[in-house]
């Protein structure tokens, strides 16, 4: 049975049945169907609603303003459709209380038919999902989205230290171990920030689970969880896409899929680098950055938010922070440095992409 909507608060029940009822008619809604669809890892919520006699739905956007701002939402839909990548029409939206009425892309994520003991019959879901993303690169305009500048990349580093080290395992670096950690995020920082004219639009959070199969199979994929778009390094979103916070590849599929990305890339006359190797590397930099970020955001999430599913799964990018610390000898003493943190041996080793 589908899942019921409440609203802890009672005003905000009577501002959206209020809006509810203004826009009903219009939209042909049908609001006895009213029920939750998903919710994510902010203060967002989504519900769905019938429409045409059931002949199609609707998903509503439930975003507090006092806790999320939906203008960033509205830009980058509009940007992704003009791209001319399958993303939710916003139908209308209520500024004031934070309501937004948006077309379905259906109920079932890429993440919900993917099997990494089948890496073949993903590849043609891996394809599209590259075909999509080259779209919304070639769109790219500067100075349309905020920058994946310095300052930014250092914020979220800094969610590591402070979240996962410090709050979560409970550890307090002395000054050795903080001058290594400042110096391992100064060599990515450069790194990623290397070329600096190799930017498009980053979506930020680009992997299966927010990706999602048309109901019929009749359209391409949908993206959906774009609100924190920038504009920043091209390799980003592939190693997000590759290096999944739900589950992981071989490292053989991972360069599969990565290196038609950079094919398609080139082709499309995207700022990739002529070399594959040198690209590569620059994803595994770009993807570390990513994992150390990602890893302290799930602590947040538990620690702060009380949503304990996401940490269970930051071993995950523990394996996928050592796979690529592992690899060069200038990320050494970070390897150690985690290691300890995680209390793990030197001799014990990992699989590529796994704890």
């Amino acid at each position: 049975m589908p899942e019921p909507v409440s609203w802890p608060d009672r005003q905000r029940a009577a501002d959206f049945d209020t809006w509810l009822a203004r826009i009903a008619p219009a939209h042909r809604l049908r609001p006895e169907s009213l029920r939750m669809a998903s919710a994510d890892a902010s203060f967002r919520r989504y519900l769905r609603i019938d429409a045409d006699d059931q002949a199609c739905s609707r998903i509503i956007m439930d975003a507090p303003p006092d806790k999320e701002n939906c203008a960033p939402f509205v830009q980058v839909a509009d940007l992704m459709a003009q791209a001319g990548v399958r993303a939710p029409q916003v139908l209308d939206w209520d500024r004031e209380h934070g309501f937004l009425l948006l077309t379905d892309l259906g109920r079932r994520t890429l993440l919900d038919v993917l099997d990494p003991a089948r890496p073949e019959a993903a590849q043609p879901f891996f394809l599209e999902a590259i075909d999509a993303l080259v779209r919304w690169q070639c769109a790219s305009r500067p100075q349309v989205l905020p920058p994946y500048d310095e300052a930014l990349l250092r914020r979220e580093l800094a969610l590591f230290p402070d979240w996962y080290i410090e709050r979560h395992r409970g550890i307090t670096l002395d000054a050795a171990q903080r001058q290594t950690l400042d110096h391992a995020f100064d060599l990515i920082v450069r790194h990623n920030l290397a070329s600096a004219s190799a930017s498009v639009y980053v979506h930020r959070d680009y992997m299966p689970r927010n990706l999602m199969l048309p109901d019929d199979g009749s359209a391409a994929l949908g993206v959906l969880d774009f609100q924190d778009a920038v504009h920043g390094p091209v390799t980003y979103d592939i190693a997000s896409l590759m290096r999944d916070a739900f589950l992981s590849w071989e490292e053989e599929f991972v360069l599969d899929v990565t290196v038609r990305y950079w094919q398609a890339a080139r082709k499309a006359s995207l700022p990739v680098d002529e070399d594959f190797g040198s690209f590569y590397r620059a994803v595994e930099w770009m993807g570390l950055q990513r994992h150390l970020k990602v890893a302290g955001i799930f602590a947040r999430l538990t620690l702060r938010d009380g949503k304990a599913k996401y940490l269970a799964d930051a071993p995950r990018f523990i394996g996928y922070i050592r796979a690529t610390a592992g690899r060069y000898r200038e990320l050494a003493p970070l390897l150690r440095l985690v290691d300890a943190t995680e209390n793990i041996t030197p001799a014990s080793g990992y699989i590529f992409g796994r704890p």
